[in-house]
């Protein structure tokens, strides 16, 4: 993840000022890129940021146009300010640690397969962090590839959690960005909002640490 006065400066030259409402999709349900971009920009303290509910594929379904004909990006008047990450960012030590404290939680939002170490299409080494719980983050959708409504989410939430605090919760996946879409489904759920292990497993897999797999 950049340094967050480096991200104020990519949202001046994409024209998005303090006062901008910003709607993000991608074409993953909002599961990928967008969910993470919207942490970001709330996490530097913007206000006005929404994710499209069904990304593209439900703008497709619905029938909305996908063009105005000429876009253009136009330079905001004045610099965006952000100097630090204002939302709970956790450690690799941090999580080392977390991960085998029965107070705390780690939890692995990637599909069961990876998790388990069956396979890994992105990483160097299968597995998951020792003492970690998986929670895949597709879960958050229902069939229809839009978000569970938030009393479905607040009820698996809090079951799953087990009355643990926000701040001793972790929420990881492959690299730091489908993590965001469990945050954004706490988010939608109205709960207080855990940490997120940047690095994910991707720092893990690569820093000697030990490694977990599920036998089957």
């Amino acid at each position: 993840m950049p340094e967050a006065g480096n991200f104020a400066k990519t949202l001046t030259e994409l024209g998005i000022s303090k006062d901008s409402h910003v709607i993000i999709y991608d074409d993953k349900n909002g599961s990928n890129a967008a969910a993470r971009f919207w942490w970001m920009l709330k996490a530097v303290g913007h206000e006005k940021v929404q994710v499209l509910n069904g990304g593209l594929h439900e703008v497709r379904k619905q029938g909305f146009p996908l063009s105005s004909g000429a876009e253009s990006v136009r330079k905001a008047a004045e610099p965006y300010r952000a100097d630090k990450w204002g939302w709970p960012i956790a450690t690799m030590d941090e999580v080392e640690k977390a991960a085998q404290d029965n107070d705390y939680m780690v939890v692995d939002v990637r599909d069961k397969d990876r998790y388990d170490g069956v396979t890994e299409p992105i990483d160097l080494i299968a597995g998951h962090i020792p003492g970690a719980i998986n929670i895949p983050f597709t879960e958050n959708l229902d069939e229809r590839g839009l978000f569970l409504s938030p009393g479905q989410l607040k009820d698996k939430y809090q079951i799953k959690f087990d009355d643990r605090k926000p701040e001793n919760l972790i929420i990881h996946c492959g690299s730091g960005v489908t993590a965001c879409h469990t945050i954004l489904a706490l988010a939608h759920a109205g709960m207080e909002l855990p940490k997120l292990y940047v690095g994910s497993w991707s720092e893990w897999s690569r820093n000697n640490k030990k490694i977990a797999k599920t036998n089957r």
